[in-house]
């Protein structure tokens, strides 16, 4: 049972950012392994190419609207793991720059820790209206 309907959407934003930390760890690791080309793992472009197409639909609350679907919006939503293309490259073919992993990490990982906080406030809310209700 969820919270709200935004618990669903921070959890998944928390599982975009755990991937994405793995990708970044990745990175790091293969920072001296030769022609290892820089991966990113991008949701914000594609939640964004979502929201400015025409094809997102309307939520029916009456039955008195135009029925929709949201199947394209939900496909458009999945991350997908890409290369990034022009980074300045060592000798040995590696482009992975160690201070932007290091500083994408951290972004990441602030990220992380509010959206968690968020999801606790979430429940905590959700937690004093169930008490609430009880008490009546």
């Amino acid at each position: 049972m969820e919270a709200s309907k935004v618990t669903g959407l921070l959890f998944d934003q928390l599982s975009f950012r755990n991937d994405r930390q793995n990708v970044i760890s990745s990175n790091i690791a293969n920072i001296n392994t030769p022609n290892y080309k820089t991966k990113d793992l991008v949701f914000e472009d594609e939640l964004q190419k979502a929201n400015n197409s025409n094809d997102l639909s309307l939520t029916t609350t009456s039955s008195m609207h135009i029925a929709g679907s949201n199947d394209s919006l939900k496909q458009q939503e999945k991350s997908k793991l890409i290369e990034l293309k022009g980074l300045e490259e060592q000798n040995d073919g590696n482009n992975v720059n160690l201070d932007s992993q290091m500083s994408e990490m951290s972004k990441n990982k602030v990220i992380f820790d509010a959206l968690q906080s968020s999801i606790k406030k979430d429940s905590t809310w959700f937690k004093s209206v169930i008490e609430s209700s009880a008490k009546n």
